[in-house]
């Protein structure tokens, strides 16, 4: 969860407990249990979710609101259930239609961006039943190849010197792979997890340069904070 998003969360729970204060004095009379409050469960996680940037994909938290907002206004008689029970189906099909296209679009551009990097301009970073810990403090960085097995990986990019575009190739079966990014620089992943996953915690802030990872982890993660 992103601090905006923290904050969000915060500023609802302080106006409800100021109006569930107010009307314990008797200064107010504000129902908050109002006809389809219940949808309020589904509209408000999705609406917050919008403002996660630590979740890229804003798919499923766009579709849960206009779902929530639709439920609301169903309750409230403005429209009708029956409606809603028919379009729904079809309206999340479509959704998921375009996301699919756009992840796949997306995929593709860092996929092209990839193969134009030979692997021997890549700096090769081993772990084999060991751990390997790399800081790249004002070294140029012109991105690397990453091989972890039954071991672990710590690279640090906070204080390296980056193209303005970096490639980096990850590897990890039954190990661990940590990548620090500084915070001026947009992360793009392509992903092939097996049993596994890629678990992406960097909040980019004014991106200035691009690092691009192609990860691949079996029986394990690779963390990108």
């Amino acid at each position: 969860m992103s601090n905006l998003s923290k904050i969000l969360w915060g500023i609802l729970l302080i106006i409800i407990g100021v109006i569930l204060g107010l009307n314990a004095l008797e200064l107010t009379n504000i129902n908050i249990f109002f006809r389809g409050w219940w949808s309020l469960f589904i509209i408000i996680p999705c609406f917050i979710g919008l403002f996660d940037r630590t979740s890229k994909d804003k798919t499923a938290n766009i579709v849960g609101l206009i779902i929530g907002i639709a439920l609301l206004l169903a309750a409230r008689n403005i429209i009708s259930f029956t409606i809603i029970a028919k379009l729904i189906l079809p309206f999340i099909l479509i959704a998921a239609g375009i996301s699919f296209i756009v992840n796949e679009t997306t995929k593709s551009n860092i996929t092209k961006k990839i193969k134009q990097t030979s692997e021997g301009e890549l700096e090769n970073i081993v772990a084999t039943f060991a751990e390997q810990k790399v800081n790249k403090i004002n070294e140029k960085f012109a991105g690397a190849k990453i091989d972890s097995v039954f071991g672990s990986v710590i690279l640090d990019l906070r204080e390296a010197k980056l193209n303005k575009e970096t490639i980096i190739k990850a590897s990890r079966i039954f190990a661990g792979i940590d990548i620090i990014i500084p915070d001026d620089v947009e992360v793009k992943i392509k992903a092939t997890p097996i049993f596994g996953g890629i678990s992406n915690k960097h909040i980019n802030k004014e991106p200035k340069k691009i690092i691009y990872i192609d990860a691949f982890c079996m029986f394990g993660g690779i963390d990108i904070k």
